[in-house]
C-alpha cells in the first residue's frame, strides 16, 4: 500500500501529540509551524536572567497514559506541588475555591452565601440549567453567585454567564456538597477541591520544555513555515508565497475562526457561521521584581471589576531555578474582547498599582524586567452559536479529509493534558 502524506498544522501540543501518536505508523507526517519554535502558548522566554511562559501553564493530570507519557518525555525535569491557590474577595484572601471557603468573610456575606444555598438545596441543586447562570444559582444559591461565581465569571469571559451554555463545565468548577460547603464556613477547610488539587511543573526551564521533549523525538517538523492558504478541491497547502504541498490527510491545530481565511473552496455557509465563533483574548503581563519569595502562594484569582486582572501567578513557586537569585517571577492576566476592550495605554500602570493594592506588591518593590505578551485566542466562548457553528465547521472539515484538533482547532475548553489526548485521538483516525 502507498504510504499516505499527514500534513499536521501547527506545533503546539496537539499537534505534537499527533505527530508522536503517528511516528510508528505506515504514514508520512509533516508538522508546520509559523513560529521559530514549537510549542505554540505552551513556550518560554528568558529576559533580564528570568524564564518567563506565554501565560500560566500547569499541567494536570486525569488520566494514567498522559501522566506517564509526560514523565517518560521530562524524566527528571518534572515536580509534582499541591495547589495553594486563592480568591481575594472583600478585602481578605480565601482558599480556593470560594463556594467551599466562606470562613474569614464578613458575617453578613456567610449569611447570604448560606440562605442561598439552602434555597438552592430545595430547589435541588443538581436538576438541568438552560444557561450557565442557571448552573450557578442552581448549585450555589444566589448570595455565592452575587458575591464571587457572577462577578468573576463575567470578568474573565467578558459576557455575562446567562449568555453561556453549561457545555464546557466538565468538571472545572467545584461542586462542592452541602455539608463541605458548612464545613468550609464554620473553619478553615483542609479539603482540596476539582480537578487541579496537584499541578505539575518542570523543575528546569519553564513549560516549554514539555514541547521541546516532543519535538526532539519526531522527525519532519518545520519552523517558520506560516500556511497561508489550504485548498480543499486540491487537497493542497501553501507554505508562505509559493511553497506548494499536497496531503491525503491534514490535521489542523490552528484556530478555527481561521479557516476563513485559510480555506480555499469553504461552503459559503461553514463561512458565515465560522465568523460567529466569540473568543476572549488573554493580555498576559510578566514581572521580574527583586524581591525574594513574594506571596508563597501559585495563584490567585480576583473577581472585583475595580481590579485590572482576573487572576494572578507566581512562577518561582513552581520553580526556584526560574528566576536570579534573591527575586520573584509575577504573572499577571487580564482578559478582553471585542465586546468588551482595555485600555492599552495604561495598563501596565493599572497592573502595577493594583497588585499594590493587593497588597502583592510593597511601594519600594523594584521591577526588573517587563514582557508582554497579547494573545489574541484565549478561551473558545460557549455561547447559542457554538454548537452550530462549530458542529457544522468540523463536519465540512471531514468531508475533505481534515481532522480539528487541539483546543482550538477543534475549539474547546482544554487543560494541557486534553490537547495531548486530542493529538492522539487525531492520530488514530488516521
Amino acid at each position: 500500500m502507498d504510504r499516505k502524506r499527514v500534513l499536521i498544522l501547527g506545533a503546539g501540543l496537539s499537534g505534537l501529540s499527533a505527530a508522536w501518536h503517528l511516528k510508528d505508523k505506515r504514514v508520512d507526517y509533516l508538522v508546520l509551524e509559523k513560529e521559530d519554535e514549537v510549542g505554540g502558548l505552551c513556550r518560554s522566554k528568558r529576559t533580564g536572567g528570568f524564564t518567563f511562559d506565554y501565560d500560566g501553564h500547569l499541567l494536570h493530570f486525569r488520566h494514567h497514559y498522559v501522566f506517564n507519557l509526560v514523565r517518560s518525555l521530562l524524566k527528571d525535569n518534572l515536580r509534582q506541588h499541591d495547589r495553594s491557590a486563592w480568591v481575594y474577595a472583600h478585602n481578605c484572601y480565601l482558599p480556593y475555591p470560594f463556594q467551599a471557603n466562606l470562613h474569614g468573610l464578613p458575617s453578613s456575606v456567610v449569611k447570604e452565601c448560606l440562605l442561598g444555598l439552602m434555597s438552592a438545596s430545595r430547589n435541588g441543586r443538581l436538576k438541568k440549567s438552560d444557561n450557565f447562570l442557571e448552573w450557578i444559582i442552581n448549585a450555589f444559591g444566589k448570595g455565592i453567585a452575587r458575591n464571587f461565581m457572577i462577578p468573576y465569571n463575567s470578568k474573565f469571559w467578558t459576557l455575562p454567564p446567562q449568555s453561556l451554555n453549561c457545555e464546557w463545565l466538565d468538571g472545572f468548577v467545584p461542586v462542592p456538597s452541602f455539608s463541605q460547603i458548612i464545613e468550609g464556613t464554620i473553619g478553615r477547610s483542609r479539603r482540596k477541591f476539582g480537578y487541579n488539587a496537584k499541578f505539575w511543573y518542570p523543575r528546569r526551564g519553564g513549560i516549554e520544555q514539555l514541547g521541546q521533549a516532543f519535538a526532539s523525538n519526531l522527525k519532519n517538523v518545520f519552523t517558520n513555515s506560516p500556511v497561508t492558504e489550504i485548498n480543499l478541491a486540491k487537497k493542497e497547502i501553501m507554505v508562505g508565497q509559493r511553497e506548494k504541498i499536497k496531503y491525503d490527510y491534514l490535521i489542523y491545530t490552528l484556530p478555527l475562526p481561521e479557516i476563513v481565511y485559510l480555506m480555499k473552496g469553504l461552503p459559503r455557509e461553514s463561512a458565515v457561521l465560522a465568523k460567529k465563533l466569540r473568543w476572549n483574548s488573554i493580555l498576559n503581563v510578566n514581572l521580574g521584581v527583586a524581591r525574594k519569595d513574594i506571596y508563597r502562594r501559585h495563584w490567585v484569582y480576583f473577581p472585583q471589576k475595580s481590579i485590572s486582572f482576573f487572576r494572578v501567578g507566581f512562577y518561582h513557586n513552581f520553580s526556584g531555578e526560574i528566576v536570579p537569585p534573591g527575586a520573584s517571577g509575577i504573572y499577571a492576566e487580564v482578559s478582553y474582547s471585542k465586546e468588551k476592550p482595555i485600555g492599552r495605554k495604561n495598563i501596565l500602570n493599572r497592573i502595577k498599582r493594583d497588585l499594590k493594592k493587593v497588597g502583592i506588591l510593597d511601594k519600594a518593590d523594584s521591577i526588573k524586567t517587563v514582557d508582554i505578551n497579547d494573545i489574541k485566542y484565549g478561551y473558545p466562548i460557549y455561547d447559542s452559536q457554538y454548537n452550530l457553528a462549530r458542529d457544522n465547521i468540523i463536519k465540512e472539515l471531514g468531508r475533505h479529509d481534515i481532522i480539528a484538533c487541539g483546543r482550538y482547532g477543534s475549539w474547546r475548553y482544554f487543560s494541557m493534558e486534553d490537547a495531548i489526548l486530542d493529538g492522539r485521538r487525531a492520530a488514530s483516525l488516521i
